[in-house]
């Protein structure tokens, strides 16, 4: 089954929920906001894609951070932001079960769907 991530009000979870309701695929949403992050998937993630991938450094919860907090950032200190602050994880984050797809664009998603069964 197809596991989304990400926080329910984000403009682009609910863009990439409606495109998954019309291909008629099954998946559950884990929000971050209720549920928080799991840190093995969140290093998985981090691993698969990279931290720079995986962190939102265009959102304001990371431009709120003090300059401290934005200086020198690896890996792990990637994923010590993130796991304090799930609202800097790039969303949505599309478990496929072998693979992820980070961020909602429709080509992609419809090249990783085809043979995925609803």
């Amino acid at each position: 089954m197809l596991t989304m991530y990400g926080i329910k009000n984000c403009d682009t979870i609910k863009k990439a929920r409606n495109f998954l309701d019309n291909s008629g695929k099954s998946y559950s949403f884990h929000d971050y906001k209720v549920s928080g992050v799991d840190e093995t998937a969140l290093r998985g993630w981090v691993e698969e894609h990279g931290w720079e991938t995986i962190l939102n450094r265009s959102g304001t919860t990371f431009k709120a951070l003090d300059a401290g907090d934005k200086a020198h950032i690896d890996a792990d200190k990637a994923v010590l932001l993130m796991m304090s602050n799930p609202s800097m994880i790039k969303r949505p984050i599309l478990d496929l079960g072998g693979r992820t797809i980070v961020g909602f664009k429709a080509t992609t998603y419809e090249d990783a769907l085809v043979g995925v069964k609803a």
